[in-house]
């Protein structure tokens, strides 16, 4: 059972207004199992239930779920009517439910081929619901993006509105999405490793930002969505026009001269230019003021003389102290004691890794803490955390005593590392 403390968001979270998912995978989940393809379904559709709620809990207001395309009728006909029985099922388990939580349940897709029982079962569910206004859970069932836009266009043209009046708002109103306080995605989810949206809801993502997750749906666990939410968070959304945020100005070549001179020092911290190069460093990468710069990298430097001892929890106290400072400063929003734990344990990790096949674990970590600090998405991230692995190996190579070159890799490597963040934050 998922404990709730699990699913907390961190304070300053960028909760969407409206996440759409497509949930892709239940077949293929069921087949690597090696049970029958429907129960596959059966538990996708109770995950569906679990992130409805997560979402929920969030203040996430709008949540829509594709359930059935416009070309799954292709599909056998024992499949497509297990699956409008379990839509049928979906409504009367949590219809109540949804009364409870004051959601608006709406249909988006055609009606005219949903079978009649299932229709009559959504017909009761958008009544009773329909002034409800917390929040909305829209259903696609028999759903096109094409065949939304088409619908619309047709339904102009029935009404006789002239060609001179038609704009984006007046289409706004035709498309199945109209007339909700969200009708515009903000974050959309496809499970299963697929990264094409096949045109879900097409008119309503001019902006979306997309997250591609690899497993398959009924694995997308409300721990996973929380992920997601993060990573979406951590993005900087233009809609076309300047970014309005102020970015770090670093030199990466000066920032990656600094880092290297104090890493080559780490081993004798009672040397003054060890703290030096610490604080030279940090005033450099987060242009703080020479006094915070100070202070900073008297922090970092306790915590990476503990982090040398192995102390690892006494290392992680003046880390937070560290970025509770840089977030003061520079008014980024990441938790300054997650980004703590983050630093530690790619400490920790990198340690243990002495080479680029080793190094898979260290970038996960490397790459959720750029994430996190920097406010990038994990894609984003990436191309850091891989340099930035490839600098600290090269660093536990020359520390090793295998040889100074390896120090002139370890600078290559942080200067592109710096580059590669750069890139994204600049």
């Amino acid at each position: 059972m998922t404990s709730s403390s699990k699913l907390i968001l961190p304070r300053g979270t960028k909760i969407p207004n409206h996440v759409a998912i497509i949930p892709d995978g239940n077949r293929r989940w069921a087949r690597s199992r090696g049970i029958h393809t429907l129960l596959g379904h059966k538990r996708g559709f109770e995950m569906a239930v679990k992130l409805g709620r997560a979402a929920r809990s969030w203040g996430i207001h709008t949540f829509t779920l594709w359930g059935f395309s416009t070309e799954n009728w292709e599909r056998s006909r024992k499949e497509v009517d297990y699956l409008m029985k379990l839509y049928g099922k979906l409504v009367d388990d949590y219809i109540d439910e949804a009364d409870r939580d004051n959601v608006k349940i709406v249909h988006l897709g055609r009606k005219d081929r949903i079978p009649k029982f299932l229709l009559n079962k959504i017909n009761f569910a958008e009544d009773r619901t329909r002034n409800n206004n917390r929040y909305i859970a829209n259903l696609a069932i028999d759903y096109g993006g094409q065949d939304d836009i088409l619908r619309a266009v047709k339904k102009i043209i029935s009404e006789g509105i002239d060609e001179t009046s038609i704009s984006k708002d007046l289409v706004d109103k035709y498309v199945d999405l109209r007339e909700q306080p969200y009708p515009y995605v903000d974050l959309m989810i496809r499970t299963s490793g697929e990264q094409r949206t096949s045109g879900f809801l097409l008119w309503n993502s001019a902006y979306t930002e997309y997250y591609w997750e690899n497993d398959h749906f009924p694995d997308f666990t409300p721990e996973k969505f929380r992920t997601a939410i993060l990573d979406f968070s951590r993005r900087r959304r233009r809609y076309g026009g300047n970014d309005a945020e102020d970015h770090l100005k670093f030199k990466p070549e000066v920032t990656a001269a600094l880092e290297l001179k104090w890493w080559r020092l780490a081993n004798i911290p009672d040397k003054t230019k060890f703290r030096d190069y610490a604080i030279a460093h940090v005033k450099e990468q987060f242009g703080l003021s020479k006094n915070l710069a100070k202070e900073a990298g008297i922090l970092m430097s306790q915590a990476v003389v503990e982090g040398n001892k192995r102390k690892w929890e006494k290392a992680r106290m003046p880390l937070k102290k560290f970025y509770t400072l840089v977030k003061d400063e520079i008014k980024l929003a990441f938790e300054p004691s997650i980004v703590a734990s983050l630093q530690v344990n790619f400490w920790k990790e990198i340690h243990e890794t002495k080479d680029i096949s080793m190094s898979g674990n260290a970038e996960d970590i490397a790459r959720n803490l750029y994430a996190e600090v920097y406010r990038i998405s994990l894609l984003q991230a990436a191309k850091a955390a891989h340099l930035c692995v490839l600098a600290n190996i090269e660093k536990n190579l020359a520390q090793r005593g295998y040889g100074d070159v390896h120090w002139d890799r370890a600078e290559n490597y942080l200067q592109k590392f710096y580059s590669a963040l750069k890139e994204r934050v600049a």
